[in-house]
């Protein structure tokens, strides 16, 4: 199908985007979610403002004396799996090389997915895990959201209509520390039924209480969360086993065509076992 018509700007700096997006607009990064809805008019927009070319959204770098991580909004799924310093990071090596497909996988942004907010797709469960910040600039200046205060509902989030994302901060890597994802994808478009992100570890070392539980959940719900009740289970000591019976603890779980409810839980429940158990295994 045709897309309804719209005006079309292709920024060539953050402030002209910024610029173009203050009267509201769609924002095209890598176009791999957004170009179908307006084809297929499940979407349209008056203005759609390009952000594709802007280099300086794109790009892995340390900060804070290798605290953290920040991961430009334009940087693609194949752009994260090939750069050195996401090299330790399980829960990426896990994920990206099943994302979509090639071309997907190339032109699909970070900053895209997230803005995107699909129930069903990977990243946003992996940055809850990590526990990421969204840093989102305006017209009106920069802010930072917490991953936790980020995701709203079914393709909705925090972002105001002017605002644009320009970069994601993560933990940087440390010691005694793993993480992994594990998913049941549907076969034909790739996207989750149930997937898990997880990330564990102790700052002291050793074989004592986990100092750090977090697991992000994606595709079960009406959009990704923290299975809170598994992070207090392993906390208090309980198995894998034990602590993924909590994978769907206080929230509404999805039915549809792909699965129903019961199944759904169960398959969310065996793969935050599964990704527990991947995690702990790279904690050491």
């Amino acid at each position: 199908m045709i897309p309804a018509a719209f005006d079309y700007v292709r920024a060539s700096s953050v402030d002209q985007a910024l610029q173009a997006m203050a009267g509201g607009a769609k924002v095209l990064a890598g176009g791999q979610s957004l170009l179908p809805l307006l084809k297929m008019r499940l979407a349209s927009a008056e203005r759609l403002v390009d952000v594709g070319r802007l280099g300086e959204l794109r790009g892995v770098r340390a900060i804070d004396e290798g605290r953290r991580v920040a991961i430009g909004a334009l940087t693609t799924y194949a752009d994260l799996l090939d750069d050195p310093i996401l090299a330790h990071y399980g829960v990426f090596r896990d994920s990206l090389p099943n994302i979509g497909d090639v071309q997907v996988r190339n032109r699909g942004t970070i900053g895209g997915s997230i803005a995107h907010a699909d129930p069903a797709s990977d990243m946003p469960a992996i940055l809850l895990a990590l526990d990421a910040e969204i840093v989102v600039r305006s017209v009106r200046g920069e802010r930072t959201i917490p991953i936790g205060g980020f995701f709203a509902g079914a393709f909705t989030t925090g972002l105001a209509h002017d605002e644009l994302i320009t970069e994601i901060r993560i933990p940087g890597g440390m010691p005694g520390f793993g993480s992994a994802y594990r998913s049941v994808e549907q076969p034909a478009s790739g996207y989750s039924i149930a997937g898990v992100a997880t990330v564990i570890g102790r700052f002291s070392g050793g074989s004592g209480p986990w100092d750090v539980v977090s697991v992000g959940v994606a595709g079960v719900g009406d959009h990704p969360y923290r299975a809170a009740g598994v992070e207090a289970a392993l906390l208090a000591g309980a198995s894998p086993a034990e602590a993924a019976a909590h994978a769907t603890d206080g929230q509404i779980v999805a039915s549809d065509i792909h699965a129903d409810r019961e199944y759904r839980a169960a398959i969310a429940a065996i793969q935050v076992r599964r990704a527990l158990e991947a995690a702990i295994a790279r904690a050491g």
